[in-house]
């Protein structure tokens, strides 16, 4: 299962489950259209369901149902809730297959028969009987399902192919689709705490290993060469990227480009990169005084993010991936830095996730995510990359909360900020050269309010370069 880049969402499971709720909140998040199935139906033929049930039978309500399965999932990509029984039809099944990721919504029995014994569906009128057929509808599901969710969050993940759970390191020879060979792309720092774990379990299918230095400095076209050069992959290969936002991003444009194209893994190992750098397909790397300015967009054929690696991070690479982790709240108005650990993994990913389904290759709203990123990729290519990555968000977020005119506390009290030493005209040549700067004009991303930002905004450049200026050290 991949990206539903160009494919639908599926909710399915048991009556009572609420995939009917969480069809609407993920369609509103993924901007897509929302289909109930039932309600079509009901639409198309002009009587409920228990009434098409009373007249037609359940061998004849069921030949509906696939009928106008197929007409949904032959339109354009949305997110489609499909009543209880539709999955025990072989054509239903199968249209899912090859058009949808199927999301199954989980709910106990007892759960749903206290939520639909008072209604009126046709299969929930004996207690006795409605338990019965969740048991044989259950595996049914379970055969049919890509991923299972217990709420939204969940439901846009699979969506955008990712796989968040402890232990999932150990689960990635499954993880991992297709059956021909792959390579292990990581450093040496991450091969050694994870390389033995990481080749354990991909297993027979691992045909070499491959180094990359650490940090940025994998990110140059010269690594990207010797990998090119030491790759023994055909199109039916994967490439498994293993480490921390430098790794995916450099493996990530490797497999974009070798072979016209290879399908990839991204398993972050670091905070950053699992609820940033990993998710959403983009990838490159950095020309001398420009950040990222060589990339594609390819999508991992699957993301596994496994919170319990965060358990070996130096405390730099926490607050590398802390930055992000604010930033994501302050784009969500919600205090996503409160949060447990696996939970602020779990839900910036899903937010990031959302907006980059939304906007695959950033042509509209996800510049968003590019808060504070302007100023900090300015500061980080003046400081010829030595600036940490962490470190220089945290500079980008206070410059963009001060031209929006909100308060810096969050950022200073959570990230504590400190002026660097750049060179101050070399920062500002930088920030000119910016990916979304038009005809030679800084355009931003600001906040109107925590929740509400702001894409494209183009302000004197005295203002911006005063903000800028006021990040570094006099």
């Amino acid at each position: 299962m991949g990206p539903a880049l160009d494919r639908h969402v599926a909710l399915i499971g048991f009556m009572g489950a609420g995939k009917t709720r969480l069809g609407r909140e993920v369609a509103d998040r993924l901007d897509r259209p929302f289909h109930d199935l039932d309600a079509t139906i009901e639409q198309v033929a002009g009587k409920t369901v228990p009434e098409l049930f009373e007249s037609h039978g359940e061998p004849g309500f069921r030949e509906v149902e696939l009928r106008e399965a197929t007409r949904l999932l032959d339109a354009r990509p949305s997110v489609i809730s499909l009543g209880g029984g539709a999955v025990t039809t072989k054509g239903v099944r199968k249209l899912l297959g090859s058009r949808a990721v199927a999301v199954l919504v989980e709910i106990d029995v007892d759960t749903a028969w206290s939520r639909v014994r008072a209604s009126d569906r046709p299969l929930a009128r004996d207690e006795t009987a409605f338990r019965e057929l969740f048991e044989r509808r259950a595996p049914v599901y379970r055969d049919t399902a890509d991923a299972v969710a217990r709420d939204a969050d969940d439901v846009v993940l699979a969506a955008a192919g990712i796989h968040v759970g402890i232990g999932a390191l150990e689960r990635l020879g499954s993880l991992v689709p297709g059956e021909g060979a792959t390579t292990l792309v990581t450093d040496a720092t991450v091969a050694g705490i994870h390389g033995a774990t990481t080749q354990l379990a991909v297993g027979s299918r691992l045909v070499s290993v491959q180094e990359l230095p650490a940090g940025e400095e994998a990110k140059t076209l010269a690594v990207c060469e010797r990998l090119w050069r030491t790759l023994e992959l055909g199109r039916d290969g994967t490439i498994v990227a293993l480490g921390g936002g430098a790794t995916t991003d450099t493996a990530g444009f490797v497999a974009a480009t070798y072979l016209r194209g290879l399908p990839w893994v991204a398993v972050p190992t670091t905070l950053v990169g699992q609820v940033d750098a990993g998710i959403g397909g983009k990838t490159g790397v950095n020309l001398p005084d420009a950040k990222n300015q060589v990339g594609a967009f390819h999508w991992p054929v699957r993301t596994v993010i496994d919170p319990g690696l965060l358990a070996t991070l130096p405390a730099g690479e926490r607050e590398n991936g802390a930055a992000e982790v604010l930033k994501t709240g302050l784009l969500a108005g919600d205090a996503l830095w409160e949060l447990p650990e696996a939970e602020q993994v779990r839900r910036a990913a899903a937010y990031k996730a959302a907006v980059c389904l939304r906007d695959p290759e950033e042509r509209g709203p996800r510049a968003e995510l590019n808060l504070g990123h302007t100023f900090a990729h300015a500061l980080e290519a003046a400081s010829d990359y030595r600036l940490p990555h962490g470190r220089a968000v945290a500079l980008g977020l206070l410059a963009a909360l001060r031209l929006s005119g909100l308060p810096t506390d969050v950022v200073e009290e959570r990230l504590r900020p400190r002026p660097v030493r750049v060179d101050r005209d070399r920062a500002w040549s930088a920030l000119l050269r910016d990916k979304k700067a038009r005809g030679g004009v800084p355009r931003l991303v600001l906040l109107e309010r925590p929740g509400a930002p702001r894409i494209g905004v183009e302000l004197p450049a005295p203002d911006i370069r005063a903000v800028l200026d006021a990040l570094i050290e006099r």
